[in-house]
């Protein structure tokens, strides 16, 4: 079982950045694959960005492609979402997840565990 929590949601208008944390607990953090989800109301859950195990590989949706990072530190057992030059239609709640596959790490079906979100709120 591995426990995920996220922070550092708020409201930032159209141009400024945030940064998102998601705090793991439970079995070997370094072991999974991570990823950042987002769900706006009346949408479905859709992906934004994903970092390997190992972190050699990285995952990016096309349209934060440029404006986001993903970073992970082992050692804290934490994973970051820098999210840059943010837009109204970031608006979001954005969850992390694990993943113990080695596919299907851009959609919600590869992910094994989940966070409870956090709401990201871009005002124009």
């Amino acid at each position: 079982q591995v426990q995920l929590v996220e922070s550092g949601g708020g409201l930032v208008q159209a141009g400024g950045s945030l940064r998102l944390s998601c705090a793991a607990s439970g079995q070997t953090f370094s072991s999974y694959n991570m990823g950042w989800f987002r769900q706006a109301p009346g949408k479905e859950r859709e992906f934004v960005v994903a970092k390997s195990w190992s972190g050699r590989s990285t995952y990016y949706a096309d349209s934060v492609k440029g404006r986001v990072t993903i970073s992970r530190d082992n050692a804290k057992n934490t994973v970051y979402l820098q999210m840059n030059s943010l837009k109204p239609e970031d608006t979001a709640v954005y969850y992390c997840a694990a993943s113990s596959k080695d596919y299907g790490l851009m959609t919600p079906g590869g992910y094994d565990y989940w966070g409870q979100g956090t709401q990201v709120t871009v005002s124009s």
